[in-house]
């Protein structure tokens, strides 16, 4: 398995007592594939997998798996703190029909090297389906240096990283050491989509690709064809929408944005809470002028 293409970091639909909307997981599954994501992938920082519990991560992804039904791969995020709640995790994913597994790094600690990669061959050798890295320092506090990205791109089941730094030189640094190895490397941040692809990365894990589905998909389609300026005018075409993502904590503009354009994801559960006021306006703004232009942001 080569994890490719643009994947959608896809958000976790609650209904109004912040419950799973399975009606809505399974509305949203389709518009995505329809609207030709390379896969899905659950339970990340956008689909809130630190508020869920053990069994609703479990019933979440047999709903995706299922409705899902291997049109795409399904990538799970089974990552923690402590290592045994992971191997226990992953190994559940993988009993329901995971295609792979995203293991953030654990947060809150500080871990070494050594640590940290005893953590991570400890999951690989707990399931046979392929595992992608994730880093995301600014949230976790820990960064997956190249160094130990090459060790780990060296074991069978580890096939590739999500990286979430916001640093292009990151990228190709991971490019680069593992580039000897059957290894994927993903942006997942979405401003750097197309300067990843141009330096070697295979695809990207995409949380506007919930809403901007087209777009991002685009990005990738163009960059195939060799189409560079197309492919720059979608990457651009991103800006307007991630701008207006900072105005409040992930992934409550995201929600927000995708209910004005009438995609029923609900609203992120607590502590984050719903945009406001003056806020709200200049989501609706931004999604308006989407629609305007674009009369359609997925199938």
């Amino acid at each position: 398995m080569k994890p490719s293409g643009i994947i959608t970091a896809m958000v976790t639909p609650f209904d109004k007592e912040q419950k799973i909307d399975r009606q809505a997981t399974c509305d949203l599954v389709n518009r995505l594939i329809c609207s030709k994501v390379a896969g899905l992938f659950i339970l990340g920082t956008n689909g809130e997998f630190h508020v869920l519990s053990r069994d609703e991560k479990v019933e979440f992804a047999s709903i995706v798996i299922k409705e899902t039904n291997k049109r795409v791969p399904v990538y799970i995020g089974t990552g923690g703190n402590s290592t045994a709640e992971v191997v226990f995790l992953s190994k559940e994913m993988e009993k329901l029909g995971a295609d792979a597994l995203s293991v953030i790094t654990p947060y809150f600690l500080s871990l070494t090297e050594e640590e940290l990669y005893q953590h991570y061959m400890k999951i690989a050798e707990s399931v046979s389906i392929p595992i992608v890295l994730y880093n995301i320092p600014k949230n976790t506090g820990i960064h997956l240096s190249s160094q130990l990205v090459a060790r780990l791109a060296k074991v069978d089941n580890i096939v590739g990283i999500k990286d979430s730094s916001g640093d292009i030189e990151n990228i190709k640094n991971y490019i680069s050491v593992t580039k000897k190895e059957v290894f994927s490397v993903l942006s997942g941040s979405d401003s750097l989509i197309l300067k990843a692809l141009d330096e070697g990365a295979t695809g990207a894990i995409a949380a506007t690709s919930n809403l901007l589905t087209n777009i991002d998909v685009a990005i990738y389609k163009h960059w195939q064809k060799g189409e560079r300026q197309k492919a720059e005018e979608a990457q651009q075409s991103l800006e307007e929408l991630r701008r207006v993502l900072k105005l409040g904590s992930i992934p409550a503009v995201l929600k927000k944005a995708m209910e004005i354009a009438e995609i029923s994801v609900g609203a992120a559960r607590y502590p984050v809470l719903e945009p406001k006021g003056e806020v709200v306006e200049e989501i609706s703004s931004v999604v308006t002028a989407y629609l305007q232009k674009y009369h359609k942001l997925s199938y």
